[in-house]
């Protein structure tokens, strides 16, 4: 299976994380630009595994910065 039908497969998402409108730590797929996170203004590729290390990698980002 390559990337394209991988995408038309997968379930689409979107995790933000912000304060005052700027976006401090994003994770999506974006049609066209596959899995990848925003951390801090810079785009950073990523590797979607399931749901839940999703989740935990977003809540792992979220905390490094309100420390």
């Amino acid at each position: 299976m390559d990337r394209i039908e991988e995408e038309t497969e997968a379930a689409k998402y979107r995790l933000y994380y912000g304060k005052d409108g700027r976006r401090i730590v994003g994770f999506d797929n974006e049609r066209g630009k596959g899995d990848h996170c925003h951390l801090d203004g810079d785009e950073h590729p990523y590797t979607f595994t399931t749901p839940d290390a999703l989740l935990s990698d977003f809540r792992k980002e979220i905390i490094k910065r309100r420390q």
